[in-house]
């Protein structure tokens, strides 16, 4: 992991963290448009529409073209849900980073640095759903510059923070769609403790998975 460093947030960095959070989260558009094809729901809705089309058109490039437009409809959803997530995120937690994670007690927001350019972040805060608990945030490293190490530096950079400020343990959240994540958080010493569906309605109807993964402060 030659050249970089990991420090503190400084307000210069804003711009950057915000696009390093945005690209990261519109990368996961691709595997989420193809967790929504294998649910049940959607294989029904195209098949239904399919056959009921070249049944009543008697027609093959009709029922194709309409499977075409509901994909694209499908994948737009999902984009649109991404969008939403990313846009409200900038507009809380990321909008005034000092506001949120550096004048509170007990948190932090760290940014990694290669040759002068931040190429990745991580966040802690106490956890809102498990009271005693830090929650890690906002783990992202830039696409050229993964498998370097980054991310398990930012996971250990959090890990000692949890454990110099007396907590017994930190928790995560990451989705169905988030392979990688949970890999790299297993390596690092994370379980899963507990898996549920995002609450919102089309969430659910979706069956959009997520889990909840801790590590046990070592003192």
């Amino acid at each position: 992991m030659a050249n970089i460093q990991i420090r503190k947030y400084e307000d210069e960095d804003a711009e950057v963290v915000k696009e390093l959070f945005t690209l990261g989260m519109s990368e996961h558009v691709p595997s989420s448009f193809t967790h929504v094809l294998k649910q049940p729901l959607t294989q029904m809705l195209l098949m239904v529409t399919f056959c009921a089309l070249i049944t009543s058109s008697k027609s093959f490039l009709l029922p194709v073209l309409a499977v075409t437009l509901v994909l694209a409809a499908v994948r737009q959803m999902v984009v649109y849900m991404f969008n939403k997530y990313i846009e409200t995120t900038l507009r809380k937690d990321l909008d005034n980073i000092g506001r949120t994670y550096l004048r509170k007690n007990n948190s932090c927001f760290w940014v990694a640095e290669s040759d002068g350019r931040v190429v990745g972040t991580v966040a802690c805060l106490p956890a809102e759903t498990a009271p005693g608990f830090l929650e890690l945030k906002r783990m992202s490293v830039r696409r050229s510059h993964r498998g370097m190490g980054i991310a398990k530096a930012l996971c250990q950079t959090v890990a000692d923070f949890t454990r110099e400020r007396g907590f017994p343990a930190v928790i995560l959240y990451t989705s169905v769609v988030q392979t990688d994540a949970q890999k790299l958080y297993e390596h690092m010493g994370y379980t899963k403790i507990r898996e549920f569906v995002v609450p919102e309605l089309m969430a659910k109807i979706l069956n959009f998975t997520l889990f909840e993964e801790k590590k046990i402060s070592l003192f």
